[in-house]
């Protein structure tokens, strides 16, 4: 706040000082900025090895993750097993198209939870299951 320069005192200049509102919303906007990439990680999973080709961020439209102590998650939401047929099914009907899903498992996890994910995915009726890993290692 600020007061007149007449002499008598009673003119109250009431305008709002923005500088230390704008620093403060510098200091978020970056904030935000350095977190926002962390926040985009998903669930931590350890990948086999294999040997194929890249695939790029345009080419992926549905990842299912089956963590090491065997949770699933669709996209980052967790989802029971015995509810994932019916949770694809429904995503089916609203997105109205045929996406490619691609499992992403922890190398860890037993290959029956695999082939049961992999056996919901088709019973839902999605034809292109395509499986994430992490290229071969030259040793």
């Amino acid at each position: 706040m600020g007061f007149s320069v007449n002499g008598n005192g009673k003119n109250l200049i009431s305008e709002i000082n923005v500088t230390p509102f704008v620093d403060v919303m510098l200091v978020l906007l970056i904030i935000f900025m350095v977190t926002a990439p962390m926040m985009l990680q998903g669930e931590k999973v350890n990948l086999p090895e294999a040997g194929s080709g890249n695939i790029t961020r345009e080419d992926i439209n549905w990842i299912i993750t089956i963590t090491e102590d065997k949770k699933i998650y669709f996209n980052k939401s967790l989802v029971e097993i015995g509810y994932l047929q019916s949770f694809l099914q429904d995503k089916l009907e609203k997105e109205n198209k045929s996406p490619e899903v691609f499992i992403k498992g922890d190398k860890n996890v037993p290959y029956g939870m695999v082939v049961s994910v992999m056996s919901k995915i088709k019973a839902a009726g999605i034809k292109n299951v395509g499986m994430i890993t992490i290229p071969v290692s030259s040793e």
